[in-house]
């Protein structure tokens, strides 16, 4: 009885030990939900950028690549609409997270702007270049075309030079509408996604031939990392750069400096914004 009294007393034991450490486990985790604005959920802010460029890509690479599986099925003016329509309902569903930059070049004019942190700038870059090559591995894996068929290069009867300025001149009223509509002066909230996805239609819409209206270093870096064809990539990354830095400038001599409430709320989301002139509206 001694000895089965004590095995007893250790399988006891040994349970409530696992069930407390199940319950500790539990409890963690459900802390690091809870816990929605503690400035360490960068991982909220990463991943949210992580999906939505994901899923711009996958629209934006999709088309041209559904449309070489599919002859005469998608038009040139639905593929250029479509990445639109797509930022637009991302802005809407996940921008109060992170900010829905989606593009390394929103996130340095915001970065230039002083509306958005630097030292959060690498992170953003990172995921959504990860982003982007998972929308262009699924789209090449699914629909057996090479993803180099959803990627961006100058027109055979244009030079890079030519696609380099028109990709600056595109990026350059993006990221124009972008800051224009998060600004203090002329804060849009959800209908600011409005303009910017009408924007990238309608830049698509005129522009795409000569270069593809990419204005976003990642949406083209994931269809020529996949497809291994960085033919021109250079364009693609100077150009929008460019036209992002321009539209900073462009910026403060519309509106004057930025790090105000307002900006910084729309570049950075809700998640523990960080305001440089909280003065500011």
């Amino acid at each position: 009885m001694t000895g089965e009294s004590v095995q007893s007393g250790t399988t006891s034991g040994e349970f409530n030990e696992f069930d407390e450490l199940t319950q500790h486990a539990a409890q963690r985790v459900l802390t690091v939900f809870q816990n929605f604005q503690d400035p360490s959920q960068e991982w909220r802010r990463l991943f949210s950028e992580l999906l939505g460029t994901f899923f711009l890509v996958l629209v934006a690479a999709g088309g041209g690549v559904m449309g070489q599986a599919f002859p005469n099925t998608i038009s040139r003016t639905a593929a250029v609409i479509a990445p639109g329509l797509m930022v637009l309902a991302i802005i809407l569903f996940m921008g109060k997270v992170s900010g829905a930059h989606l593009n390394p070049a929103v996130s340095i004019a915001f970065a230039l702007r002083g509306d958005f942190p630097w030292r959060r700038v690498p992170g953003y870059i990172v995921v959504q270049l990860i982003g982007a090559g998972l929308a262009a591995w699924f789209v090449q894996a699914v629909i057996n075309v090479s993803a180099s068929y959803g990627s961006n290069y100058p027109a055979h009867s244009y030079t890079s030079l030519d696609a380099f300025w028109m990709e600056t001149i595109l990026t350059l009223g993006l990221v124009s509408v972008i800051l224009g509509t998060a600004s203090g002066a002329q804060n849009l909230g959800v209908f600011g996604a409005l303009g910017v996805g009408g924007y990238i239609a309608l830049a698509g819409l005129w522009g795409s031939p000569i270069s593809g209206a990419s204005m976003n270093p990642a949406r083209t870096f994931g269809p020529d990392l996949v497809s291994a064809d960085f033919t021109a990539y250079w364009v693609y990354v100077a150009g929008p750069l460019l036209g992002a830095v321009l539209a900073v400038g462009f910026a403060y001599i519309l509106r004057g400096r930025g790090g105000g409430i307002a900006g910084s709320g729309a570049a950075q989301g809700a998640l523990f914004t960080q305001a440089q002139h909280p003065e500011q509206a």
